[in-house]
């Protein structure tokens, strides 16, 4: 892996929290930065693209038809079209090996229904896979205007507290819609405890506001490391801001997730290694007690 490949930038978002158009907003910002990236549709079930894809998962399979052919539900439909485009990965990473020197950015959209993308074998496959080629970072788009309330915040925020621990990847909250809403409260209620417990007070009570209270107290240790930025994809808000902590994640890639990895893979390596002395030394015992006549088959003559 060099310092001088490009950058993968994984889009997560629940519906409606305008992930896809957020992409479309860093695709142009990126094409007026004369530095035009490489888009890739993981969303089978999308109707419309507001950007052109120049790897489309609706051009492999046919979401309604694997419905039909399975009789799955929507969701269904949508991993088990997941799944089978995964068994084409290599051909994927094969185009993103050769686009590598002439493009800066790989922009993956991912489905609406977050955990197909988050929780699946093939979610944490592709996820993997793009981590161990190059640069990766997840970008967990967020609806401001929905997280207004201490509840939907702190629900969002265990969501990318899961995601984060799941992917263990460079990662970043980018808080969408902020020509609606400001985030500077989300900002506020996770730099300063007390604001938090204020707003609680005021809006919620009984079970949930003890709840929320322990909850905010653990995730106290997760803010405190967390990558924030508020952007607008209406308006183009916040895209520089975006970049900049795309670029702190690339660093902390190569500073702390490429060496964990290269730890990772030297015990697997050291463990498959004493595996296989394991197996040695259990068919040389095996050889060595047999009956007398083999052992008298194998001595010189």
């Amino acid at each position: 892996m060099s310092e001088a490949g490009p950058v993968n930038i994984i889009m997560i978002g629940m519906a409606g929290s305008g992930k896809t158009t957020l992409l479309q907003r860093i695709n142009a910002y990126l094409h007026e930065k004369k530095t035009p990236p490489y888009v890739v549709n993981l969303d089978p079930a999308v109707a419309k693209l507001p950007f052109q894809a120049n790897i489309d998962i609706r051009d492999t399979v046919d979401y309604k038809q694997v419905m039909s052919e399975y009789n799955l539900g929507p969701n269904g439909g949508i991993l088990t079209s997941f799944n089978l485009f995964t068994t084409k990965l290599d051909q994927v990473m094969s185009i993103v090996e050769k686009r590598a020197s002439s493009t800066k950015y790989f922009l993956f959209d991912t489905p609406g229904q977050i955990e197909i993308f988050t929780w699946s074998a093939s979610g944490a496959i592709i996820t993997n896979t793009l981590a161990a080629t190059y640069p990766t970072v997840v970008v967990y788009v967020v609806d401001t205007p929905r997280t207004a309330s201490p509840a939907t915040f702190m629900s969002n925020m265990m969501y990318a507290c899961s995601i984060l621990y799941k992917t263990q990847l460079p990662f970043l909250v980018a808080f969408n819609k902020t020509d609606v809403v400001s985030h500077e409260f989300a900002v506020n209620w996770m730099e300063d405890f007390e604001a938090f417990q204020q707003a609680l007070m005021r809006q919620e009570e009984g079970f949930m506001n003890s709840l929320m209270n322990s909850m905010s107290l653990v995730l106290d240790e997760f803010y405190s490391h967390l990558r924030v930025v508020g952007v607008s994809a209406m308006t183009g808000k916040g895209m520089d801001e975006l970049f900049a902590k795309i670029d702190e994640a690339v660093t902390e890639y190569y500073d702390e997730f490429c060496p964990n990895m290269e730890k990772q893979l030297e015990k697997k390596r050291e463990q498959e290694k004493k595996d296989k002395e394991q197996q040695l030394h259990h068919l040389m015992h095996d050889l060595s007690v047999t009956d007398g006549k083999e052992v008298e088959l194998n001595k010189p003559k």
